[in-house]
C-alpha cells in the first residue's frame, strides 16, 4: 500500500482497520459500514455525529497502528448504536446541566459505558482508552450511572482532550455537517441498522459481551409510547410537594433565631425512594414478566438512575419479598397462584424506609386497597380483553376485574394508542 500524501486522509488503512474491526466484532458489521468517513484536521483522532458521520483526523490515521484503528472503529459506533447523544441531551434537561464542562463529563461517561468490555478477543485498546477500573469505578454500568459517581478535577485533566463529538454527548461541533449535509443517514435508516445489528447479537447471544447482549435486548423491542408515559408518570410522582422532604437537626432552621432557647429543624430535600410491587399470579405470563424486569429498569432511569433508591417486591396472593434493586436480571420473582396485591400494597408500606411512591405492574385481576395508601401510586396496567359478563371469580373466564382506584395514576403498557389517566 502507497502511503497517502502528507496531510492527506490514507483511506486505504482506514478501510483496512474498518475491515479488521468487522472481523473481530461481526455482530456490528453492519454498523460499521453504515458509518461514513469524512477527513477533517479540526478533530485529534475519531469523533462522531449524530447522523453517522465519522470526521477523522489524517495525521491520526497516520501515526497509529491498524490494530488500534480498528479499537477506535468499534469505539465510535458504539456511541452512535447505543444513542448516547439522545441520552446525554436527556440527562441534561433532567439534571440542569450546562456547559462544555458537563458534556466532557458526559463524553468520559459514554466512554466508560462503552470501553468496560469492548476491548481483547482480537480488538486492541487504543492508548488513551479511559476504562472504568482507571478511575475506580465498578463495570458494567450506564451513562447514567457514571455520571453520578465522578467529577472533574485535577485527577481527569489528562482527559482533557477527549472529544468523540456530538454523536458521543449531543453537543454540536464546528465541523458537524448537520442533518442536511451530505452523506448522513436518516432516522429510519440509523432505526435499521440499530435492527439489524440487534438481530445479529440476538440470533448470536453467546458471541457478544454482557453489555450488547443487554442493549440489544432492548433495542430489539419496537419503540412504545406507553413507555413514555409511564416513565414521566413515576418523575410525576416522585417530585410532587412533600415527597422526599424531611426534617433534620443537622441544618437548624432560620426561625430558631426568633425561638430564644430553642432549636427548631429545618425541612431538607432527598432522593425519593420507589418501591415496584411486580403482579408474578398466574394469569400474568412469563412474557409479561420479562416486560417488566425492563421496566424496572426504565423507572430506575426515570428517577436518574439511583439503582440503591429502588426496590422490588413479587406478589400473586402473598407478598412475598421485599429486595433492594442491584440489576434488572437479578431480580427473582416469585409466585404462580392467586392475586390479592392488597397485600403486596401493605407490605411495601411496611418497608423502612418507607417509600415515597409505589409502581405497580399488574393485569389488573386483583382487589384493590379500599383506602388510598399514603404515597403517590403509578400502574402499569398490562392490558386484556374484557367482553363477557362479570363473574366473581378470576379463574372465571367471565371474570371482569374492577378498574383501578381513582387515586392511582394508570398506565396502560404496550397498547398501541398510549392510555392513561
Amino acid at each position: 500500500m502507497n502511503p497517502s500524501a502528507p496531510g492527506t486522509l490514507d483511506l486505504d488503512k482506514l478501510f483496512a482497520a474498518r475491515l479488521q474491526a468487522a472481523r473481530a466484532r461481526p455482530y456490528l458489521a453492519t454498523a460499521l459500514f453504515a458509518l461514513h468517513p469524512v477527513a477533517s484536521r479540526q478533530v485529534s483522532t475519531m469523533a462522531v455525529d449524530p447522523h453517522w458521520r465519522c470526521y477523522v483526523s489524517p495525521a491520526f490515521v497516520d501515526r497509529t497502528p491498524v490494530e488500534e484503528l480498528a479499537g477506535v472503529w468499534v469505539h465510535e459506533v458504539s456511541h452512535l448504536l447505543r444513542d448516547h447523544h439522545g441520552r446525554s441531551d436527556r440527562v441534561a434537561r433532567e439534571r440542569g446541566l450546562s456547559g462544555p464542562g458537563e458534556r466532557l463529563r458526559m463524553n468520559i461517561a459514554a466512554d466508560l459505558e462503552i470501553n468496560d468490555d469492548v476491548f481483547g478477543d482480537g480488538l486492541v485498546r487504543p492508548e488513551g482508552a479511559v476504562e472504568p477500573r482507571s478511575l475506580m469505578l465498578p463495570e458494567g454500568q450506564l451513562l447514567e450511572d457514571y455520571l453520578r459517581q465522578f467529577r472533574l478535577g485535577p485527577r481527569l485533566q489528562h482527559l482533557a482532550w477527549l472529544d468523540c463529538g456530538s454523536g458521543a454527548d449531543g453537543l454540536e461541533r464546528a465541523w458537524d455537517l448537520g442533518p442536511d449535509g451530505a452523506h448522513g443517514l436518516s432516522a429510519q435508516e440509523r432505526d435499521a441498522v440499530r435492527f439489524r445489528v440487534a438481530q445479529g447479537i440476538n440470533g448470536r447471544p453467546g458471541s457478544a459481551p454482557r453489555g450488547w447482549r443487554r442493549w440489544a435486548e432492548e433495542a430489539f423491542q419496537p419503540p412504545q409510547p406507553w413507555r413514555e408515559l409511564l416513565g414521566a408518570a413515576v418523575r410525576s410522582a416522585t417530585s410532587g410537594p412533600g415527597v422526599g422532604e424531611d426534617y433534620t437537626y443537622g441544618r437548624p432552621a432560620r426561625r430558631s433565631a426568633g425561638v430564644p432557647g430553642a432549636v427548631l429543624p429545618s425541612l431538607r430535600r432527598r432522593p425519593p425512594r420507589v418501591c415496584v410491587v411486580i403482579d408474578t399470579s398466574a394469569s400474568v405470563s412469563d412474557a409479561e414478566l420479562g416486560g417488566a424486569l425492563r421496566e424496572v429498569a426504565a423507572i430506575t432511569r426515570a428517577v436518574g438512575g439511583r439503582r440503591d433508591l429502588i426496590t422490588v417486591l413479587s406478589c400473586d396472593a402473598a407478598a412475598r419479598f421485599v429486595a433492594p434493586l442491584c440489576r434488572d436480571e437479578g431480580i427473582g420473582l416469585v409466585g404462580g397462584g392467586g392475586t390479592d396485591l392488597r397485600t403486596g400494597f401493605a407490605k411495601a408500606l411496611r418497608t423502612r424506609p418507607r417509600p415515597d411512591a409505589l409502581v405497580v405492574l399488574t393485569d389488573g385481576r386483583t382487589p384493590w386497597p379500599s383506602t388510598r395508601p399514603p404515597c403517590r401510586t403509578v400502574v402499569g396496567l398490562f392490558p386484556r380483553q374484557h367482553t363477557s359478563r362479570p363473574g366473581d371469580d378470576e379463574d372465571d373466564p367471565e371474570y371482569v376485574p374492577d378498574s383501578p382506584p381513582e387515586w392511582a395514576r394508570v398506565v396502560v403498557i404496550g397498547s398501541p394508542a398510549p392510555g392513561a389517566r
